[in-house]
């Protein structure tokens, strides 16, 4: 509802109009403006019959900084849901680019209304309210700013207006820069505004500025654009002792810089209109429920895609990837997919084979050699279209005008296969003919997904080009990515040359700089100035589109780049990182980024991309990368050869951190399922899990999978035990089940760590489904279920709780209903002297159709040892029960509330059993027989 306090309304309206303010001579000078604008004021309100409202803003006072002003724009608020609310602000005189609603589908703001209230002039002092139920909108008039503040504990999200005590730059609105802030409290932690590569962790640096625009710089550099754009932040706040999340949202494409300098943040966008959403929160998981709930929900992953995957750039022929393949098998390291690079193509050119080195037969006998074993087989595929006459994709694209224009023809660039157009998915014959051409790929190669590679749009050129006469391009010698094409510069347009310059690169290049230059033309005119940073989202888009209709199965792609809402068709890995310490942090920061932005199914190229690791390095990377939602290890065609064999000491720790993830990929496979359903992501921030606890908002060098399995491994050389932090409860090693972390209040704990270890603890009140593992998801999905049931340690009341989600992960939809799925719950109790474990079963047929059974409980953290003859199994003695054995064993535990040190607890083990997934099931006994 709508509310002033200077006002009375009418149910179908407001006006607010404001006296004009006469210009004053004294304002008129020649010095440079003190600002970049003076503002806009309100001049007229009034409330839509659904709800919401629209106002119109009048500049205050013009100048030509950055352009001239606008003179008038529209302001549209709406609360959409209860905890979401929308902010739009554009031209009122004319229609300016936004991100594409067929694209990114919300619901459209009013018409444009390009005369109200223009004419009415009633002066009022006070500010109003607008309010829904979890998110209130208030503004003040003149100079106009407003606020949005949460209903149900008061605090103040986003702040625009000035006051003399603390004062923010107005709102600037022009046509090729628009500027906002907001005020901040100093003590909230901000997360997201991505992509980059974050030095200082996951927690938003004061002062140091975050660039929007997506890019192919290589995620070495620091604190720059990158691949993605997600112009997204998450707010967490401690008040009092409680956390308070919530996430706001610049719904806009175009390049943008946003300096964060702790008390406030200010957008300065190159382009569109302001479109903000707010999302309520006040829970981490609630901010990304309601933000994904509106971007789309994350793809549902296929079970095979957590597995392990290895790829290289630079397997020269087949016989090379067969050999891949059965020295992971040798090394006994699992693996699931193996990928190839663009070595597989003719002449680097999309949907092709190089008939030498990859002739289809014997491509095809290798395929289905591993596919009858449930391995899996990858490719990529560029953006950009080799222009060659004789190459039937070239010619259909030409025939179907699918590609992006300059002055009237395709615009050229160079990538690898040389000179290329880059096709244009905002154009329906273009998103036609690529699913065409996929389709005709799948028949040459049935691949089992996609990797779609350089579509920031990367180009080796800048500028306008053509094709030199006489000389070919590219040579064949020498690096691929120097330009061999005829090019000149563009700085004709404002498109090419705008007036504000974002830290392009972190260098401030042109912002066509080795990619699509800015004043190229999509379908209907859309400029790429303004469509750059959705290319491959668009792309994404497509390419899903195409892979669903084949086969009928559960489409996989990975994307390079990525923007608002791409995680719905696409996951996602880091890109080209180095093979360095620093780069193996920086890839958990990035990865729990991802988390943020909807886009769970991410990882980064485990050893690095380049240059060469060392074997050490390697060791903890897999270490790492063995915990990743998307593990694959990827190389660089000039480093020397890093599969996980390579090293005796790799393949060592390689099968023991993958042995460990197979173990769980049931486990994984319910987070993708939580992930498809909810936003949930799968690697999370420790504050996920503990918002009160403030010792972890800026932890960036461990992280939880799902809301209690904690990962924590060794970043650093020469390092043989690691600096954990344990936030409160009880922390039980996975690899060790004896071994205890007891954290009355959170702590950190110096873990031995030697080369092969890594340290993984799960949390009290949890219950973790497992199975034994394998060398290939297929088979090890076959293998029994064993549960891990953990309480407070030597507590005698305790809970716990888990679930698991089992479905045909090839059918496209990953839901309960369809008689292809069964879902789980698990729930287990301690009280006095009595353990009770059971389960309770939605849609049990898939999971009864495929025999599961759980043949292991383990219970941790007791206080008391138990007998065999105690334990029941639905109400029967289960030593009645052939096979079934109970066993007991002390547990240490780490705890500095005790004397020493140390204290125990009790671990019972109840094996031999066979209780089908797909039936509830009671376990339960006392423990009050045997001391």
């Amino acid at each position: 509802m709508f509310s002033s306090t200077s006002l009375s309304l009418s149910f179908l309206a407001l006006l607010l109009c404001f006296s004009a303010v006469a210009e004053s001579s004294s304002s008129k000078s020649n010095k440079p403006p003190a600002k970049i604008g003076q503002g806009y004021r309100l001049i007229a309100a009034e409330e839509t019959p659904d709800g919401g409202l629209i106002g119109h803003l009048q500049v205050k006072q013009k100048n030509n900084v950055y352009g001239p002003d606008i003179p008038y724009l529209q302001l549209f608020v709406k609360h959409e849901t209860d905890n979401r609310l929308r902010v739009h602000i554009t031209d009122a005189d004319k229609q300016r680019w936004e991100v594409p609603y067929n694209l990114l589908p919300r619901e459209s703001p009013p018409a444009l209304k390009q005369t109200i209230g223009r004419s009415r002039k009633i002066p009022i002092t006070e500010s109003s309210e607008y309010s829904g139920s979890q998110l209130i909108f208030s503004f003040k008039a003149d100079p106009f700013g407003f606020a949005v503040k949460r209903k149900s504990d008061g605090q103040v999200l986003f702040n625009t207006s000035s006051d003399e005590s603390d004062p923010l730059g107005e709102l600037v609105f022009k046509d090729q820069y628009l500027e906002i802030s907001t005020r901040l409290p100093k003590d909230a932690s901000l997360y997201g505004l991505g992509e980059n590569t974050q030095p200082h962790g996951i927690k938003l640096y004061p002062n140091d500025p975050y660039t929007l625009y997506t890019t192919d710089i290589s995620a070495i550099n620091l604190n720059a654009d990158l691949y993605g754009s997600h112009p997204v932040y998450m707010d967490l706040r401690n008040v009092g002792g409680e956390a308070y999340a919530h996430a706001v949202l610049l719904l806009n494409s175009n390049g943008m810089d946003v300096f964060y300098r702790g008390t406030s943040l200010t957008y300065k966008v190159i382009g569109g209109v302001f479109d903000f959403y707010f999302f309520a929160g006040p829970t981490p998981l609630g901010v990304v429920d309601q933000y994904t709930s509106f971007i789309g929900r994350p793809a549902p992953m296929p079970y095979w895609a957590l597995g392990f995957h290895q790829c290289r750039w630079g397997y020269h022929n087949l016989s090379v990837v067969e050999d891949v393949v059965e020295s992971y098998k040798k090394a006994q390291i699992p693996l699931d997919v193996i990928w190839n690079d663009d070595d597989h193509m003719d002449g680097h050119k999309d949907f092709t084979l190089n008939p030498t080195n990859y002739p289809r037969p014997k491509l095809l006998a290798f395929l289905e050699k591993i596919h009858s074993l449930g391995m899996k087989y990858i490719v990529i595929i560029d953006p950009g279209i080799g222009v060659n006459s004789t190459y039937g994709v070239y010619q259909r694209g030409i025939a179907n005008d699918v590609f992006i224009k300059y002055e009237g023809e395709p615009f050229l660039a160079q990538v690898w296969p040389g000179p290329v157009y880059f096709p244009d998915f905002l154009n329906p014959k273009t998103v036609s003919w690529w699913g065409d051409e996929i389709h005709r790929f799948h028949e040459l190669v049935p691949v089992d997904g996609l990797w779609i590679d350089m579509n920031e749009a990367s180009n080796f050129c800048s500028g306008k080009c053509k094709i030199p006469k006489g000389k070919q391009c590219p040579s064949g010698t020498g690096p691929g990515w120097i330009c061999c094409l005829d090019c000149k510069n563009i700085t004709k347009t404002r498109w090419d040359d705008p007036p504000y310059k974002i830290n392009a690169s972190g260098l401030q290049v042109p912002i066509g700089y080795k990619t699509i230059a800015t004043s190229a033309v999509h379908y209907n005119g859309v400029l790429e100035y303004d469509a750059h940073s959705i290319y491959g989202f668009s792309q994404s888009v497509a390419t899903h589109k195409a892979l669903q209709g084949l086969e009928g199965k559960r489409p996989f792609i990975l994307s390079r780049s990525t923007y608002v809402g791409s995680g719905k068709y696409a996951a996602h890995w880091t890109g080209d990182n180095k093979g360095t310490w620093e780069d193996l942090k920086y890839s958990i920061s990035t990865m729990l980024n991802f988390g943020i932005f909807g886009v769970p199914m991410v990882g980064s190229d485990i050893c690095g991309f380049y240059p060469a690791p060392t074997e050490e390095l390697c060791n903890r990377w897999i270490e790492v990368g063995a915990f990743y939602p998307f593990s694959r290890d990827h190389a660089n065609y000039y480093s020397p050869r890093q599969e996980l064999y390579q090293w005796d000491s790799v393949a060592q720790s390689a099968r023991n951190a993958l042995g460990m993830r197979y173990k769980l990929l049931p486990y994984l496979y319910t987070l993708n399922y939580e992930a498809h359903v909810s936003g949930a992501p799968i690697a999370r921030p420790l504050f996920f899990s503990f918002p009160t606890y403030t010792e972890c908002y800026g932890l960036s060098t461990q992280f939880l999978l799902g809301s209690s399995l904690l990962i924590s491994p060794v970043l650093e050389q020469g390092k043989t035990e690691v600096k954990a932090l344990f936030p409160p409860g009880s922390w039980y090693s996975l690899f060790d089940m004896t071994q205890t972390i007891v954290s009355k209040g959170g702590k950190y704990v110096m873990l031995d760590a030697p080369l092969h270890v890594v340290n993984v603890h799960l949390y009290q009140n949890t219950i973790l489904p497992m199975q034994q593992g394998g060398l290939i998801s297929k088979e090890a999905r076959k293998t029994p279920f064993s549960l891990v049931v953990t309480f407070p340690a030597g507590e005698s009341e305790g809970k716990a709780q888990g679930n698991l989600f089992l479905d045909d992960d090839e059918l496209p939809e990953m839901k309960l209903g369809n008689g292809k799925s069964t879902y789980v719950d698990f729930y287990a109790t301690v009280s006095g002297g009595s353990v009770k474990i059971w389960s309770e079963v939605q849609e049990a047929k898939f999971a009864l159709d495929n025999a599961w059974i759980v043949e292991k409980v383990t219970v941790l953290g007791l206080g008391r040892r138990v007998d065999a003859s105690a334990v029941e199994i639905d109400g029967k003695p289960a030593t009645g029960v052939s096979g079934v054995e109970v066993s007991s064993a002390e547990q240490v535990h780490f705890d500095d509330d005790k004397d020493g040190g140390k204290s125990t607890s009790v671990m019972v083990e109840v094996k031999g059993l066979s209780l089908l997934v797909g039936k509830k099931f009671e376990l339960a006994w006392n423990m009050g027989i045997k001391n």
